[in-house]
This record gives C-alpha cells, sequence and structure tokens, in this order.
C-alpha cells in the first residue's frame, strides 16, 4: 500500500467524476499543481464533501498514485464559504483559481503563488478593498511571480531611468519619450485609430498614482499586496492596462473573466 502523505493546498477546480466521487485540481505548496480524486465525495454525509469545493484552503491527506493522488482525509484551515454566496464575488474567486490553474506546474514550487491566491481570496471579503481592485492586484502580481511582470523602473529599449514615460504593453513596459516618438502623444494615437479605424491597444499613457501603484505591487509581498485603495480614475487606468498586458503574454481566454465583463 502506498505511504499517505500530507500536503497543504487549496482546490482550484472540482468537477463530478463516475457516480459519486470528485476530480479535484489542487495548488498545494509542496509539489505545485497536483490532481487529486475522491471517492464517494458526492455522496451524502461524506466527511469529504465540504471540502472538496473550489476556494477551499486545507491539509490534505493524499494517497500517491501513478498519475493522480487519492483523497483520503482532509484538515480544513479555511473554507470561505462567504465568496459561494454571493454570485458576484463566486466569479471573481473562479477568475483567479482558473488564473492559477493555467499558470502553475505539477512538481513545482508554487508556494508563493498559493500565498498570494490565499491572500487574494481574503481580500474578497473585505469590502473596504473590493473586488475589482483584488482582481487586478491579482491578475498583475501573478505576471510578476511567473517572471513577466512588466519593467517599470527604466525604458525598456534605452534603459533611460529619469524623464517621462508611456506605457507599452508589447514592449513589456515603460518606454521613454524619445523612444517612443509620436505615439507618446494619446492625440496622436487617437487620430491614428481613427484614420486605419482600430483601437491601439499598445501604449498608455499613466497617472503617477497608476504608475506608483504597479510599482508597489511588482515589489512587495503576497501578504503585504491588500493594504491600500485607488480611486476610481486610477482603478480604471490598472484594470485597463493590466488587462492588455494578460492578453498580450499569457494568450488564454478566461471563462470566469468574460462572464465578469457581463456584469
Amino acid at each position: 500500500m502506498s505511504e499517505r502523505i500530507w500536503l497543504t493546498g487549496m482546490v482550484l477546480s472540482s468537477s463530478p467524476f463516475d457516480d459519486y466521487d470528485r476530480r479535484l485540481v489542487i495548488l498545494t505548496k509542496e509539489r505545485g499543481k497536483i490532481v487529486a480524486f475522491a471517492k464517494g465525495a458526492r455522496r451524502q454525509g461524506s466527511a469529504l464533501q465540504a471540502g472538496t469545493q473550489p476556494f477551499t484552503m486545507a491539509n490534505f491527506q493524499l494517497v500517491e498514485g501513478r498519475t493522480a493522488y487519492n483523497l483520503v482525509s482532509l484538515e480544513g484551515i479555511r473554507f470561505f464559504h462567504e465568496l459561494s454566496k454571493d454570485v458576484v464575488l463566486t466569479c471573481y474567486a473562479c477568475y483567479m483559481c482558473e488564473f492559477a490553474e493555467h499558470m502553475t506546474e505539477e512538481n513545482n514550487d508554487e508556494s508563493a503563488i498559493l500565498k498570494l491566491l490565499y491572500q487574494s481570496m481574503r481580500a474578497l471579503t473585505n469590502e473596504k478593498i473590493g473586488p475589482k481592485l483584488t482582481r487586478v492586484i491579482f491578475a498583475l502580481k501573478m505576471m510578476y511571480l511567473n517572471g513577466e511582470g512588466p519593467q517599470t523602473e527604466e525604458c525598456v529599449r534605452c534603459k533611460r531611468k529619469e524623464g517621462e514615460f508611456v506605457f507599452s504593453v508589447r514592449n513589456g513596459g515603460c518606454v521613454c519619450r524619445r523612444c517612443a516618438g509620436d505615439d507618446f502623444d494619446p492625440a496622436v494615437r487617437r487620430e491614428k485609430e481613427l484614420r486605419l479605424g482600430i483601437a491601439d491597444n499598445d501604449f498608455f499613457n499613466l497617472s503617477n498614482a497608476a504608475w506608483y501603484t504597479i510599482r508597489y505591487i511588482g515589489a512587495v509581498a503576497p501578504e503585504k499586496l491588500f493594504h491600500f485603495t485607488v480611486n476610481e480614475s486610477v482603478l480604471e487606468e490598472l484594470t485597463t492596462v493590466t488587462d492588455a498586458f494578460v492578453r498580450e503574454y499569457v494568450k488564454h481566454s478566461f471563462n470566469s473573466l468574460a462572464f465578469l465583463e457581463v456584469l
């Protein structure tokens, strides 16, 4: 009989399997993303029923198989039931889990992403921060943790550290006025959009507050991220540039995000 092991993690997704079982994708501290099967978890009164729902953070006792794990028992740490009671918050939480599932791998050190995911779920329950800002912070920090965050300390072309900058999605961060040329001017870009009939989703002129927030998100640890708020104008800037950046470098359509956009 295989040895039983304990792993700490969060359920990213849970789906029915066979008549009474569940197939789980769990992001763990020790072994990255894993697939586990919970036998009988869908039976009424099963001890595994509550702990095999998405957004559950727990200690999982598992038996390792050739291609997947079998869940034996769990000790709950946090169940985030409040998220599942609100349709909008559920969508935001699903987006974060879907994002994490896409960006993580098995047998990889994903402890920082797990910590970010847990702190993001906690932030979703905090009305002072709000789900929109929480989502932006989560997505942008995910890019940094994956080694693909935007460069904000110097021009990505000439390495100039001082002066005025524009945010360029395709260049991966800030571009100075000299390197951006005419594209630095939003009026010029708008005229080009109208003439060509296509939107320019590359260059963005950001406020100082937006630049500062992006730098802050990139620099601090996940547990220190969710201790600030921004006004609606800055939130709109951050949302626009973050979504454009993720679309450019992740190349994945998140179903939960598509649903959020119509709410």
